[in-house]
């Protein structure tokens, strides 16, 4: 039985630590720890399941959790997304998902905190002090189901008119772990698949379908059922899991119970973070002050 997971640190342990082709590091900031995970060519691609690319895990306190736009773990996590960043231009920021459906709603409540600057005027810019403001683009894009468009269409067709260096995405994920749920943000230059973290994969959003690099950002807001009962269960009961899942638990997924609080803490903080790696040229609070 194939187990699911979008984080690439979860792949790793299901395929084994000596995989070649995989270079990985891990270190400890500001109380975070921190990994590094690069998948450097097409065995290691095949046997990890993830595409070739740098793969940041942080690891978190429990986002039920709050936290202070002051918080230096902030600057942390912001400064590993600006190492995937193009260093100037504009940058697309999109939010993926369906708000009303709450385990999906991350991307759509990160993007409502994003600080969007490309349609202010040099002019205003510099009267305001605020001509060093790096020029960002924000769009929710909802899903195919309310909008008839795919996802990766509807991007695309932004990318086009507005011609942006980088695009970020973010999106929900889905672990193999109950306790990473909440307390695990994956920064990664790979590019992403819409819907993956609720089971409705779209077509990928990447550099080779964009044009430009794709940097996705997501938490894990759910485990998907067989996963989560292979995990659990002992050697004797693996053997019968089909049996006891088929046919309605296999496209069923678990979710904490204060999923509501999690989203919306998860979307301040990776907002804040992007926030402060997008506009470097200012500190957090005020950045705050202008969102």
């Amino acid at each position: 039985m194939q187990l699911r997971t979008d984080l690439a640190v979860e792949a790793r342990e299901i395929a084994g630590e000596n995989v070649g082709g995989v270079e990985y590091k891990s270190y400890r900031e500001n109380g975070l720890e921190i990994s590094r995970l690069t998948v450097k060519n097409q065995k290691a691609k095949r046997a990890l399941g993830k595409e070739i690319g740098t793969y940041i895990t942080i690891e978190l306190p429990s986002l039920t959790d709050n936290f202070t736009e002051t918080d230096e773990r902030l600057v942390t996590i912001g400064a590993e997304i600006r190492r995937l960043l193009p260093v100037n231009g504009l940058v697309l920021v999109a939010g993926l998902g369906n708000e009303e459906i709450t385990p999906d709603s991350l991307g759509p409540k990160t993007s409502r905190k994003i600080l969007a600057t490309r349609h202010i005027p040099g002019e205003i810019a510099r009267s305001t002090g605020l001509d060093k403001l790096r020029p960002v683009a924000v769009l929710q894009t909802g899903v195919t189901g309310q909008t008839g468009i795919e996802t990766g269409e509807y991007i695309l067709s932004i990318v086009k008119r507005i011609r942006p260096n980088a695009v970020v995405v973010i999106d929900a994920l889905a672990s193999r772990k109950l306790r990473r749920l909440g307390c695990t943000l994956q920064i990664t230059d790979t590019g992403i698949s819409p819907g993956a973290g609720v089971g409705n994969r779209r077509t990928t959003i990447t550099k080779e379908t964009m044009g430009v690099p794709v940097i996705a950002i997501g938490v894990p807001t759910v485990v998907d059922v067989q996963t989560l009962a292979y995990d659990i269960l002992d050697h004797e009961c693996k053997a019968e899991l089909k049996n006891y899942i088929a046919p309605n638990g296999r496209k069923m997924v678990v979710t904490p119970s204060e999923i509501d609080l999690l989203t919306q803490r998860a979307s301040k903080l990776i907002a804040f973070a992007l926030n402060g790696a997008l506009q470097n040229e200012f500190d957090l609070p005020e950045l705050v002050s202008l969102m």
